[in-house]
């Protein structure tokens, strides 16, 4: 066994402890989890403002969030290391299920997306081409006319390119999910960031949602007439509904926009901020996370 996969037992050992600790809280509590917020049929699609609302982490300094999880995903982009990509998703994972208090499978079914763009993303490195012989590889399909191969070169960049991305895309889960974007966006602001980046971001982020609301409720609407029950339906129910979709997403969006100057708006947006102050304890376990990632990495060094 290689000695260096020893460097991610800690990790996981808290990961494990603590999901041994939020099942027995569970079966304690009557399984009583925020079951109200996961998309079914008949629900529109719910703002992932939803899911830091309702996080246990609601109450910590949002700059605090915003730093750590910056840091953790630069860790990942310059260390450039298996070992420290492992280490943070492992660590992400436990601050955003265990400490979050989010429930694993959905935390799994919001990493969906960015998993399959990974996998689509990984295989067009690791699978190579060849009209002649192959070199050395570790599959080798003859297909007469040109050859597909993996070489043990590919597999490996493959899977430190997948752990460097996923790793940083759990960074920014763990801080999406715990922070909500009004924080961010205040954050950001804080920053002395452009105010017209600062803007577009927030307008954007909004616009998303309602594009994927009015897309949600159209498509529930279609099936509750029978649009879905023959191939033939689904796809004139499709058609009907990307050609409606940009018509009805624009004047919802202008009814956003009409509101928000109803508010008051004047080419600022504006949130009620909470106090939420910075406690030393957090600081001082964000600084060793950070020292035990740069121990992992210095020790697992090539």
């Amino acid at each position: 066994m290689d000695v260096k996969l020893l460097w991610l037992v800690p990790p996981l050992l808290v990961l494990l402890v603590g999901c041994i600790y939020q099942m027995k809280d569970g079966v304690r509590n009557g399984h009583h989890h925020h079951r109200g917020f996961g998309h079914k049929h008949g629900e529109s699609t719910l703002s992932i403002d939803i899911y830091a609302y309702t996080s246990k982490l609601g109450g910590v300094n949002p700059g605090f969030k915003v730093g750590f999880a910056i840091i953790l995903l630069l860790m990942c982009v310059v260390a450039d290391n298996l070992y420290v990509s492992i280490s943070v998703i492992l660590i992400t994972t436990f601050v955003t299920v265990i400490l979050g208090g989010i429930h694993f499978r959905k935390y799994l079914e919001l990493l969906a997306i960015p998993i399959a763009f990974l996998i689509i993303g990984s295989i067009v490195i690791l699978v190579n081409f060849s009209w002649g012989p192959a070199p050395e590889s570790l599959v080798n399909l003859d297909c007469r006319w040109f050859t597909v191969f993996v070489t043990r070169e590919g597999l490996g960049t493959t899977i430190n390119l997948w752990g460097k991305a996923f790793g940083a895309v759990s960074a920014m889960y763990m801080m999406s999910l715990s922070t909500m974007s009004g924080e961010i966006f205040s954050v950001l602001r804080r920053l002395h960031v452009p105010m017209l980046i600062v803007e577009l971001m927030n307008i954007m982020y909004r616009y998303i949602f309602i594009l994927m609301d009015t897309q949600s409720r159209m498509r529930n609407s279609a099936e509750s007439r029978l649009g879905y029950t023959t191939y033939k339906r689904a796809i004139y129910s499709f058609g009907n509904t990307a050609g409606n979709l940009l018509i009805v997403s624009m004047k919802r969006g202008g009814q956003f926009y009409d509101a928000m100057e109803a508010r008051c708006y004047d080419g600022e947006l504006k949130f009620l901020e909470d106090k939420k102050p910075l406690v030393a304890k957090q600081v001082i376990l964000a600084a060793l996370v950070v020292i035990y990632l740069v121990v992992v990495w210095i020790a697992t060094m090539r």
